[in-house]
């Protein structure tokens, strides 16, 4: 016996192949981090205000934070806030990089007691 496949079939698995190119791009996913093209949102400027302890940047009348001690060699990062109107902006990360940059520029040994500043450690680690 011969080969069974019809001319029907054996142009339906040409089109088949054709139809799904290995050049493709991957699907936007979360597992492939495929980005859009669409910018990321700015994010408001980080200060450190000192009279209330805590780095803070502010966006449509809410505030995020990261709330510090300082002693005169140690910036101790306690708490960080980020409501809701800041999703997407990276401001905990932010918040966390701005202490970072203000500890090293002062000669402070950095203590963190935050558990999102200890994530964000492990995940950045200082060098």
């Amino acid at each position: 016996m011969g080969d069974t496949r019809s001319e029907a079939d054996a142009k339906l698995d040409e089109a088949l192949e054709e139809t799904f190119p290995a050049s493709d791009p991957p699907a936007n996913t979360v597992e492939t981090g495929t980005r859009t093209g669409t910018e990321e949102p700015s994010r408001p400027p980080v200060t450190d205000n000192p009279a209330r302890h805590r780095f803070e940047a502010t966006l449509n009348g809410e505030t995020a934070f990261l709330l510090y001690g300082r002693t005169h060699d140690t910036l101790t990062l306690i708490h960080t806030e980020v409501p809701p109107a800041f999703r997407g902006r990276h401001m905990g990360d932010a918040l966390v990089e701005a202490a970072l940059k203000d500890a090293r520029s002062s000669g402070l040994r950095v203590v963190a007691v935050c558990p999102f500043v200890k994530a964000y450690l492990q995940k950045h680690p200082i060098g």
